[in-house]
């Protein structure tokens, strides 16, 4: 990534100079250092009281309520989990803080959620069914509230960042349930290649 940048900056220069725009060049950068320290420090702000509000809904309970809603689901999704699997109330527990727009929140519950999963795997060298349904889940990412999203939007000085809720709800809802879907019709496939 960083070779990537280094030719943007490289080229963005060279024809700027070979353009003579080279101040204009220059301007636009310092602006874009500008906006990025701004949203950097309004995806603290959103980010500390979505975090706090994740924190609050773990004390009280709410979250492990949500898991429990999600753990029907999760067991039909997770066929090759054991029943009495702490993984099934993890993966409750991510797809739920991923639901609340808390992306980095839920990235330590879905590692935790890959060893408990690779622990029961039987073929270490091998990934499960369930590994391969909780990584189409989670890289589809469903959220109900995008929280970063509307920090970036909060931090360019979006006059309404919330209108992004329901295209996102829409969008999100739309390719998590298509990543299962996927997911379920790979697993058939390639279970049925398997025992051919």
């Amino acid at each position: 990534m960083n070779y990537i940048f280094f030719i943007l900056i490289a080229v963005s220069i060279i024809i700027g100079i070979l353009n003579n725009t080279i101040s204009e060049v220059v301007n636009s950068m310092l602006q874009s250092c500008d906006i990025a320290v701004k949203i950097s420090f309004s995806l603290i702000g959103i980010m500390a009281f979505w975090l706090g509000i994740m924190r609050i809904a773990e004390k009280s309970g709410l979250v492990k309520i949500l898991s429990r809603l999600l753990e029907p689901i999760a067991k039909i999704l997770f066929k090759d989990v054991k029943k009495d699997s702490p993984a099934i109330g993890d993966i409750s527990m991510s797809v739920a803080a991923n639901a609340l727009g808390l992306t980095n929140a839920a990235t330590p519950i879905g590692l935790k959620v890959m060893k408990e999963l690779q622990e029961e795997n039987p073929n270490k060298d091998k990934a499960t069914d369930s590994m391969c349904m909780f990584l189409a889940m989670n890289t589809a990412g469903f959220q109900i509230i995008p929280a970063t999203v509307i920090a970036v939007l909060v931090g360019v000085g979006a006059k309404n960042p919330s209108e992004i809720i329901l295209p996102t709800l829409i969008v999100t809802t739309l390719s998590f349930i298509i990543a299962i879907l996927i997911a379920m019709l790979l697993q058939k496939i390639w279970n049925r290649r398997n025992y051919d």
